[in-house]
């Protein structure tokens, strides 16, 4: 049966609402899916970024047996893109045979001829496709098991981050769950401000928890007075958690918040049942990178492969670029309400 399967021809068509139930419960029985190939990004990414998108899949005897989400990025600054996908640390390709992946990126590249783009992106989580292709060696990912017990994790910590924990608890700090992102998105605008970088809009955040509901929480630490120093946004997928979106005042440094904001979400992950702690996507040599190793997690090279149409090499839309240094060294001074009103129409084009 499963090799006539595999000679049964492989349909390439686009996502309708029809469809959605069956991607998504396609998506949560694959292991090699995430949760950025759900079917609620496509509203997302169309409605609040403005970028049209392309949600294919592939169909064998009426079963799906394979997706691949893109969306286009036209952009004057940062130029024009198909990828998979943007404002996602994952994505491409999620398919059960060889032939279903074959043909939708088959369909991808025609897709990204016919727009004109300059760049197909796909960003692997592990697997790489293609390795003649160019691939960008910046992002690396932390992913590690943990216990259904907090002692257990606790132990797990290397001791001088351990420390900055217990210092957390000592000085009387509080997480809490809040129900909308208001607080968070305080916190994580004039943290982004203060590092150079144009901050999404609140409407994009909101929009997180309206679309996947008790999946997408906010955690945020206040002192014992009830004063916010830190928060994050995270994501639920099967067994997983994903810190993806976070923040702090400059006040939160003294007082251990950090470390004690992943240590409170840790303890939530164990409560909702999660075994896997995802600390995310972090560049190499950077800050965020040193925490995660310093927590005792071992980064795990992402797999971004490219497939380049009109450019020479991989575009670096990131903070490390050099070109970017002045508009970071200006954009740290802007007053915080202009920066919030204008960071989503740069960042939108970032991807």
């Amino acid at each position: 049966m499963h090799n006539q399967t595999l000679v049964d021809p492989v349909v390439v068509r686009h996502m309708g609402e029809a469809e959605r139930p069956k991607w998504d419960a396609f998506v949560r029985a694959q292991p090699d899916a995430t949760f950025f190939h759900l079917s609620a990004w496509q509203g997302l990414i169309e409605n609040l970024q403005g970028h049209r998108t392309y949600y294919l899949y592939a169909e064998r005897n009426g079963e799906i047996v394979g997706v691949l989400p893109l969306a286009e990025v036209k952009s004057l600054l940062f130029g024009h893109s198909l990828s998979s996908l943007p404002f996602c640390a994952y994505g491409g390709v999620v398919a059960l045979d060889s032939a279903a992946a074959d043909a939708l990126e088959a369909e991808a590249g025609r897709l990204a001829q016919a727009r004109g783009v300059e760049h197909l992106e796909f960003r692997n989580l592990s697997a790489v496709r293609h390795p003649e292709w160019p691939r960008q060696d910046l992002y690396v990912t932390f992913r590690r098991r943990i216990e259904a017990d907090d002692e257990a994790n606790m132990l797990a910590i290397p001791r001088k981050q351990r420390a900055m924990v217990r210092k957390g608890i000592k000085n009387g700090l509080i997480g809490n769950i809040d129900p909308d992102t208001q607080r968070f998105f305080a916190v994580y605008a004039d943290n982004v401000r203060r590092h150079g970088t144009p901050a999404l809009s609140e409407r994009w955040f909101a929009g997180l928890q309206d679309a996947f509901g008790d999946d997408c929480e906010v955690l945020s630490v206040t002192d014992a007075a009830g004063r916010p120093l830190s928060s994050v946004l995270s994501f639920f997928f099967r067994d997983e958690i994903l810190p993806y979106y976070a923040g702090d005042y400059p006040a939160a440094r003294d007082l251990a918040a950090n470390d004690f904001k992943y240590w409170s979400l840790m303890q939530r992950a164990v409560v909702r049942g999660c075994g896997i702690f995802d600390y995310g996507r972090s560049k190499l040599g950077t800050g965020p990178y040193s925490f995660k190793k310093n927590w005792g997690f071992e980064p795990q090279p992402l797999s971004y492969e490219y497939r380049l149409f009109k450019r020479d090499g991989i575009p670096q839309n990131n903070p490390l670029n050099p070109k970017y240094r002045a508009f970071i060294a200006l954009w740290r001074r802007l007053p915080l309400p202009i920066a919030n009103r204008l960071g989503p129409l740069i960042v939108r084009n970032l991807g």
